[in-house]
């Protein structure tokens, strides 16, 4: 027998089939795959036959490692709870586009808190120049304003969480910085126009894709500026079965602004003659006239003043500025919120203006040594002798009467006969302004007076002084004496509005307090307030120490004033 090298060897020889079975066969098989998912044909042959094939044992697959899917993790519920809404702040102006003062500081960060806590935020805010963030939605509209169409476009930018809205027409867009100046008409024009657009910018601008709508809805009107859109909300829309779920919440920044004119000048709302009377007032010192923060005051669901003791003030003769009636029927809707502050903006651990000309970051740890850097930095800087152990006093403003710089001026000798340095930054009135530069003129190594404003300066002045001067007549709020505690800078203050809620009195008896507080708006009441407390820098240094650090650990921060919002918005949201 032959047998090939290589060949495997042969196994028992099976019988031959023959060809015709062989062509049954492999026909079979051909329609097995054929058919394949189709009902199986059982060909059953029996062992003993010639074409019985034992069936190869089938290869047992390697079983596929599961890929471990990681544990899903759970959002954590949003703060607010199940009093999320949609909530759309409304302002002349918002930081870092448009900003003339405190207004602008809570345009920006009041919406970023509520973001934090769950609600989708919406900001609207005129466009009055060319936003390099800000992008248009290709949304044009056209309103009815002064009795004439008025065709306006919104732009759009999406900034930590919140979505920014401006409003764009050329009485916005030709403002520039002097977002306030005009005549009296032409500002009440602008004012009318933002409150319409704002209305319906839920309806139309599209932001992330999806408009806001109208229901669960809150907007949140600032200051006389937008007191009309209250009063359109009501007059225009729900008394029409429209924005049936949305609900108004004003706040009062400063009574003293509340766009007086001539009645005869309200017939340019489009308003009938039930609401034009809302707008009708009469006081000793107005006569008759229109105001339209009173019509904002009556049609809002709700009142917020910036402090406490501002809410309480508002009722007052003094305080409110001939709407103090108004204030009191309306008293069972206003609560006091003091503000907060951005600690993302302003914070002496991450200022991004410490970080160079020999400025430092420091916090309640390395106060001493910060400030010190800080201080020397800043008196190189202004062209000041530096000396670690002159008192530097502080003034950051706007130079006006209701500011108390007056006070100031009228106690320069003596700030000057204690052998401090004095560092003032403002503009305003013009015979301020000269006051400052003929402070700086007569004693150039201990003062100086930066007429205009400069946001870095602003920080660094915070930063570097060892005393803030706050002697305002009155304050609705204040964000320089919240700034100061912040950085360890303890403020002086006159006990009113936002000043007293925020400051308390330094006793040195129990050690507490975090500055020190004045009664009455007059010149020796200040000057024995600084004399108390330079006395204390330099004679008590841990005291004055433990001043600075008490300011530096409170919790300054507008997630608290947020919450407080939140439950002003949840009961308007609740009142028809």
């Amino acid at each position: 027998m032959l047998i090939r090298i290589g060949a495997p060897p042969r196994g028992p020889r099976r019988p031959c089939i023959p060809a015709a079975h062989q062509l049954r066969l492999a026909s079979s098989v051909i329609i097995a795959f054929v058919l394949r998912g189709c009902p199986r044909v059982q060909l059953s042959l029996p062992l003993e036959s010639e074409m019985y094939i034992e069936p190869a044992a089938p290869v047992a697959e390697a079983p596929e490692a599961e890929e471990e899917e990681p544990p899903a993790v759970e959002k954590p519920p949003p703060l607010a709870g199940p009093n999320v809404m949609n909530v759309v702040m409304v302002g002349a102006e918002c930081a870092p586009w448009s900003k003339t003062g405190g207004l602008g500081d809570v345009m920006a960060a009041l919406p970023k808190a509520l973001v934090r806590r769950g609600h989708r935020v919406m900001v609207v805010v005129p466009r009055y120049e060319n936003y390099d963030n800000a992008w248009e939605t290709g949304i044009r509209k056209i309103y009815s304003v002064f009795n004439s169409n008025q065709e306006v476009g919104y732009f759009h930018a999406f900034v930590d969480g919140v979505d920014y809205v401006f409003v764009d027409h050329p009485t916005f867009h030709g403002r520039g910085k002097n977002i306030y100046g005009g005549e009296r008409q032409e500002i009440l024009f602008r004012c009318a126009l933002l409150c319409k657009a704002a209305l319906e910018a839920v309806w139309h601008v599209p932001c992330g894709g999806i408009t806001y709508g109208d229901d669960n809805l809150c907007f949140i009107a600032n200051d006389w500026h937008t007191a009309l859109l209250p009063v359109y909300l009501q007059a225009h829309y729900r008394d029409y079965g429209e924005m049936t779920y949305a609900r108004c919440a004003f706040v009062i920044h400063n009574m003293a602004h509340q766009g007086r004119g001539p009645f005869v000048e309200s017939e340019h709302l489009e308003l009938n003659e039930e609401y034009r009377e809302r707008f009708r007032l009469y006081d000793p010192i107005g006569g008759e006239h229109m105001n339209v923060m009173k019509a904002g005051l009556e049609c809002a669901h709700r009142l917020v003043a910036v402090s406490k003791c501002y809410a309480w003030e508002c009722q007052t003769v003094e305080g409110g500025w001939g709407l103090h009636e108004v204030i009191k029927v309306n008293n069972w809707k206003l609560r006091g919120i003091v503000n907060g502050i951005d600690y993302k903006e302003w914070n002496p651990i991450c200022d991004e203006f410490l970080t160079t000309d020999g400025y430092a970051h420091y916090d309640v740890d390395t106060l001493a040594e910060g400030k010190a850097k800080c201080k020397a930095a800043l008196q190189k800087e202004l062209g000041l002798p530096v000396d670690p152990d002159a008192p530097m006093l502080g003034f950051i403003g706007r130079l006006d009467y209701q500011k108390g710089v007056d006070l100031i001026r009228d106690n320069y000798d003596y700030i000057m006969g204690e052998k401090c340095q004095l560092v003032m930054l403002g503009s305003g009135r013009q015979d301020l302004e000269d006051a400052l530069r003929d402070m700086e003129n007569r004693n150039k190594n201990q003062c100086r007076g930066w007429v205009g404003f400069s946001n870095k300066m602003a920080h660094r002045i915070t930063a570097a002084a060892d005393i803030l001067l706050m002697p305002s007549r009155f304050e609705p709020c204040g964000l320089n004496q919240l700034y100061a505690m912040a950085y360890g800078t303890v403020p002086i203050v006159h006990s009113v509005g936002g000043l007293r809620d925020t400051v308390k009195q330094y006793s040195p008896f129990e050690n507490v307090g975090t500055g020190w507080v004045f009664e009455r708006a007059e010149a020796n009441k200040l000057r024995e307030s600084i004399n108390n407390a330079l006395y204390t820098y330099r004679q008590f240094r841990d005291s004055f120490r433990g001043i600075q650090r008490r300011g530096m650990e409170q919790d300054l921060t507008w997630d608290n004033a947020a919450s407080i919002y939140e439950e002003v918005l949840v009961a308007a949201k609740y009142q028809w």
